[in-house]
């Protein structure tokens, strides 16, 4: 598919189609005339021979140093080889894809001072999925990314290295491959290619497209472990939701409704003695609703920070200024990244407690650890202390990133907003709350054939079934984390 890259017209299909590759990107044609106007003002600005931050001048702290124009030149390629400081693993591939789409629909907003040539040459390594080799730290989030996009911006100079087919090769051999020849930038142009936030951003949005996915499973499986343990679905009556107004919680207790609809096995304990259900199990839409606005909200500052322009200065054709300004200070996504590192952590805890209630018979009526001849097998035990050990990990880690700032740059740069590990770390939590949803989804799978021949509705009876594809049922002790490896990578598939 071609996609036409638009200024401020970025959706999220679009974002989608680049994280995963395999798609097409081009400049549209009604850009071109703006970028090129944002050109010639810095040309003019340059003929002026008056100082002009980023353009003439040097960098942070240094802006008062004046460069002769003949140096100019040079003073970008500098910029790019000192600011390529970054450690650490490479960033994941469809990360690097977001860095490249996000940084060529920035410029070309046409206010950055950068020619068509760099923006095509960006969108031709992000369709060639020639992926510059960009070190995970080295960010605080303000004056832009400057380290991450600095290796992003090397490669288009000749300089650094780049992913092609899985292997790691020069520069210079994966813009052959792209078909790119070595850019020699101009007046501006390497400092608007550094300035920004399109790695913080593109971590975030990454992030933000796989909790979709993890949020969809967790409500599913939290579903089947309502009906595994004989639970109630009145706590998802709509009348209870709509009165306190809520639109998330409203919404996720339809979600709700939908996967124990027409469930003969809550038919036939309709009439029992149990006056309500743990918290972990009534108040699903209560969280996990709260869940769904915030990465609802979250998702919406990332969007439109995916369409904005954060480099700076910016070039102003039509009064031929160059203003600067602090669009590069990531704040927006530091505190868009902590809310969704907190919605990560809650939908892991909750599922977890789940998991928890399950291996419990005295709240769950089922076997102990879920398991046939308890004492001769374990069961479930260990599982749960593993979903257990995950939950806790991302307490530590969704403390808030965005209350940290060390000052940069000679006390130049001082207030950073840390946005890109506020991003990073989603992952780490990510990958955590997929295996505590894992976890509880074999447990309710298990549980659940406890009550045969009575079945769950339609929809549990085919999540369940879905996972039996992969997992059989477990009749005596066997090795736990293949199972577990299984279902977590369902849980990532979006299979549900």
């Amino acid at each position: 598919m071609q996609h036409l890259i638009t200024p401020g017209q970025l959706d999220a299909q679009a974002l989608q189609h680049a994280s995963l590759g395999g798609e097409r990107f081009t400049l549209a044609a009604a850009a071109r005339e703006r970028i090129e106007a944002s050109v010639r003002a810095v040309r003019e600005l340059v003929a002026r021979h008056e100082p002009v931050y980023g353009i003439n001048t040097g960098f942070g702290k240094l802006a008062q140093t004046r460069i002769a124009d003949d140096q100019l030149a040079q003073l970008q390629k500098n910029l790019v080889m000192s600011h390529s400081a970054g450690v650490g693993q490479p960033l994941a591939a469809p990360v690097v894809r977001l860095m490249l789409l996000m940084k060529a629909a920035s410029l070309a907003h046409g206010v950055s001072g950068v020619r068509a040539e760099v923006i095509d040459a960006l969108l031709a390594l992000l369709n060639a999925d020639v992926l510059p080799v960009v070190p995970e730290k080295g960010s605080v989030g303000a004056s832009g990314d400057l380290a991450p996009l600095a290796h992003l911006s090397g490669v288009l100079i000749g300089i650094g290295e780049a992913w092609v087919d899985g292997q790691r090769v020069s520069a210079l051999d994966g813009l052959k491959r792209a078909g790119v020849a070595p850019l020699q930038l101009g007046p501006k142009e390497g400092l608007a290619l550094l300035n920004g936030t399109q790695c913080s951003t593109a971590l975030a949005i990454h992030a933000a497209q796989r909790l979709q996915r993890i949020f969809d499973a967790a409500v599913a499986v939290g579903a089947m472990t309502v009906d595994a343990a004989k639970g109630s679905d009145t706590p998802f009556d709509d009348r209870i939701h709509a009165v306190r107004g809520q639109r998330g919680q409203r919404e996720v207790a339809a979600r709700y409704r939908e996967w124990l609809h027409a469930s003969p096995l809550r038919q036939s304990h309709l009439h029992c003695e149990k006056v309500q259900d743990p918290y972990c199990l009534r108040c699903q839409p209560q969280v996990m609703g709260a869940c769904l606005d915030q990465m609802t909200h979250a998702w919406n500052i990332l969007l439109a920070e995916a369409n904005g322009v954060s480099d700076n200065p910016l070039v102003f054709a039509d009064t031929l200024e160059a203003l600067s300004g602090g669009n590069f200070h990531a704040e927006p996504v530091a505190f868009a990244a902590d809310n969704l590192a907190l919605a990560i952590a809650e939908i892991g805890a909750l599922s977890e407690r789940r998991t928890a209630m399950l291996m419990d018979p005295t709240l769950s009526g089922l076997p102990a650890f879920l398991v046939e001849h308890g004492g001769l097998n374990s069961g479930f035990m260990i599982a749960q202390v593993t979903a257990a050990a995950l939950a806790s990990e991302n307490k530590s880690l969704a403390h808030p990133a965005s209350v940290d700032s060390l000052p940069t740059s000679a006390n130049q740069e001082d207030h950073v907003s840390m946005a890109t590990f506020a991003a990073r770390r989603l992952h780490a939590m990510l990958d955590n709350t997929a295996g505590i949803v894992a976890i509880e989804w074999l447990a309710a799978a298990q549980a659940l054939q406890f009550h045969r021949p009575l079945r769950s509705s339609p929809p549990i009876e085919a999540l369940h079934a879905r996972l039996r594809e992969e997992v059989p049922f477990m009749h005596a002790d066997r090795l736990m984390a293949p199972d577990i490896a299984a279902a977590t990578a369902l849980v990532e598939s979006a299979v549900l």
